[in-house]
């Protein structure tokens, strides 16, 4: 069973993501699926509950919108509180070994940008380096990203547009998870 730490801080203003969650409730997967913009407003995770739910299932999805070239801040957060010594990492700290690692998300700004000498200088994966080198620490399965760009609005991309990718996505995503299962 699969489990999405959806990491949006503005999840029902989204397209994309939303599209994509919306896409894989309607699949026929057995996932569950964590808010945690929702869950913790204001930043004050639960490590226990979370660190629960990473131990109940087999692989771990992180869903969340590309900001800054990283992640979102409650996401990093949710790291920093529930990936703890002795629990992730240390010398007991190995409740994640084994466990699938995925990281799924949207990219705003167009593909052409991410490139070496483009606006963003560096290739998308280049900017994933710090959650692989999490899923290793752990002990944890890297699986290469999932994720597509051009979801900004204010970039000129349409909704319809920006649906369409997050519809192909999550088809991409489910099939990775069915994969897995």
């Amino acid at each position: 069973m699969a489990l999405i730490i959806l990491a949006h801080p503005d999840f029902e203003k989204s397209f994309a993501n939303k599209t994509i969650i919306e896409e894989v409730k309607k699949s026929s997967l057995n996932v569950s699926i964590r808010d945690i913009s929702g869950l913790y407003p204001d930043y004050k995770i639960d490590p226990i509950a979370e660190q629960r739910a990473l131990e109940e299932h087999e692989t771990i999805v992180f869903q969340y919108p590309f900001y800054w070239y990283n992640m979102p801040a409650i996401l990093k957060q949710w790291f920093d509180v529930v990936f703890e010594y002795q629990f992730a990492y240390g010398s007991r700290g190995d409740k994640l070994k084994g466990k699938n690692f995925i990281p799924s998300f949207t990219v705003g700004a167009p593909e052409h940008g991410y490139k070496t000498l483009a606006e963003h200088h560096f290739r998308i994966n280049e900017f994933c380096k710090n959650m692989e080198q999490t899923a290793y620490y752990t002990q944890m399965n890297y699986i290469d990203p999932i994720y597509f760009h051009g979801t900004s609005l204010t970039a000129g991309h349409t909704v319809e547009e920006v649906t369409a990718k997050a519809k192909d996505h999550a088809k991409k995503l489910i099939a990775s998870l069915k994969v897995l299962e």
